[in-house]
């Protein structure tokens, strides 16, 4: 048998003549150029509709633009970053632009080969969520295409950021825990031995911000960190070296609600209950800390809003690539629920 006559890709041509208008016309539609008429756009467009006409990416790339948005994600199993990614594709939507995706894997030589691949598919513009990599590469990375950085402090004279206040955050967890009657409270945070991360990162901040108000409130005895990992995995294992300390905290501050869910599991199988033994707060307030079941207390940090001042930042950036880079900080708030209570007696 035979196999099917491959269709031929409708052309711009073809457009104008459905249209009956010349290409120039559909030219400038296509590039949203000055002289084309609302009603020539409205002709132009449903006969790329009627037609089925889909833009060579390639040949959009030669002349200047592929309109395609390169979104760098350090991990796809955490939980909170699809927050961010909505934000992103939700304030894109009425524009031209699609996403495509890359994974990080929260390691420097994933991300080089994934930012070099994207600047090497011409991609318009990147939006790199909490990279690792080092300062020098990502400002070479926002020379060569416009860039937004979620998730690292400071400034840049090239690329603009979207940051939470962490520091903040983590002080209204600690508040909050130590509103309740806690003095033991402990730590899981994220290990890093970068310099350059310890001050940028979220991960630091937060571990910074827990050991400032732990102090602020009188409790400097008590400050207890573990450092693993901002996974489940690393939730469990910190956990667990918490509760065979002589003196076991009445609760913990998970870094990231990801991390906390591990820590629910640790807690569960050394057959101790959540709030009943152990008050359990996490930081990034995710779909499934709202859960019924699980209903965890947890910092928010407006994920959605993060992704969409990013890609806001962004699309201000292809349109005016000269000026001065913008950092915008956004203050988290604490959603109380069923996992934090009064420590026992």
């Amino acid at each position: 048998m035979e196999p099917p006559a491959r269709r031929r890709r409708v052309t711009i041509v073809d457009v104008a003549h459905h249209a009956q208008v010349s290409t120039t016309a559909v030219s400038k539609v296509l590039r949203n150029a000055y002289g084309a008429s609302p009603e020539m756009r409205a002709k132009v467009r449903r006969a790329m509709d009627e037609l089925g006409y889909r833009p060579h990416a390639g040949a959009r790339g030669l002349r200047g633009q592929t309109y395609t948005i390169g979104v760098m994600l350090p991990d796809i199993r955490n939980p909170f970053f699809p927050d961010v990614l909505d934000g992103i594709t939700g304030r894109l939507g009425d524009t031209e632009y699609q996403v495509l995706l890359g994974p990080g894997c929260n390691g420097e030589k994933e991300e080089a080969r994934v930012t070099e691949a994207m600047l090497d598919r011409g991609m318009d513009g990147l939006i790199l969520v909490a990279p690792v990599s080092p300062r020098a590469h990502l400002e070479q990375v926002a020379s060569s295409v416009p860039t937004v950085v979620v998730g690292r402090h400071g400034s840049s004279p090239v690329y603009d950021t979207v940051v939470d206040d962490d520091v903040e955050g983590a002080s209204l967890a600690v508040g909050h825990l130590a509103g309740l009657g806690h003095r033991r409270i402990a730590h899981i945070e994220h290990h890093e031995t970068d310099p350059t991360r310890l001050v940028e990162m979220p991960n630091a901040r937060r571990a910074d911000g827990y050991r400032q108000a732990m102090r602020a409130l009188g409790l400097g005895e008590w400050i207890d960190v573990v450092s693993t990992s901002y996974t489940q995995e690393g939730g469990y294992r910190g956990a667990q070296e918490l509760l065979a300390r002589p003196r076991v905290p009445t609760a913990v501050f998970a870094g990231a609600d990801i991390v906390a869910m591990g820590v629910l599991a640790a807690i569960s199988e050394a057959g101790l209950a959540v709030p009943g033994d152990i008050s359990v707060a996490g930081y990034d307030n995710t779909t499934f800390a709202a859960l019924g079941p699980i209903s965890l207390t947890s910092v928010d940090q407006a994920g959605h809003e993060i992704g969409g001042n990013a890609a806001r930042l962004l699309l201000e950036r292809l349109a005016d690539r000269q000026k001065p880079t913008d950092q915008v900080s956004l203050s988290p708030t604490l959603v109380p629920r069923r996992t934090t209570d009064r420590p026992p007696e």
